[in-house]
């Protein structure tokens, strides 16, 4: 990633960040940071990966892959919790609140992710792309969450 002398904007210093968080994702399709912010200040970050405790799939391989599951199918199969999921339990575990938080994300968030980020209270998303999810993107304008694609 080329870096300028310029200044960013708040938008292309967080997804930045999220790209940096994503690197210590362990699933073996897709790396995935996602930052929680508030008022300019991150709350929770989050990667794609699995639970606290249990092998991940760098380790033990990838169902999905075995399976040949295309992307954005059969979620229920996959040991691993999103980055945007992370960043909710997370800011749960040490007791922050989400409530009007921006989601910067390295991928736009799927459907499962887009219901916990409406419940969660976040009033907008900030993503870099490279995943479609149509129903998620209905579920945001629905809940009024603004949806942002930035390409840094």
């Amino acid at each position: 990633m080329e870096m300028s002398n310029a200044r960013p904007s708040w938008d292309e210093y967080f997804s930045r960040l999220a790209r940096m968080v994503a690197s210590r994702s362990t699933c073996l399709r897709r790396n995935v940071g996602a930052l929680l912010v508030r008022e300019e200040r991150i709350i929770a970050t989050g990667y794609n990966g699995a639970p606290q405790g249990i092998p991940h799939c760098l380790d033990v391989g990838c169902l999905r892959q075995k399976q040949e599951i295309p992307s954005g199918h059969r979620y229920e199969l996959c040991r691993g919790v999103h980055a945007e999921q992370n960043a909710i339990i997370n800011a749960a575990r040490y007791g922050v609140s989400t409530l009007g938080s921006v989601l910067y994300c390295t991928h736009q968030p799927c459907m499962l992710c887009a219901r916990m980020l409406v419940n969660a209270g976040v009033i907008s998303v900030v993503h870099q792309g490279d995943f479609e999810d149509d129903r998620a993107l209905g579920i945001f304008k629905e809940a009024g969450v603004k949806v942002v694609e930035i390409r840094i």
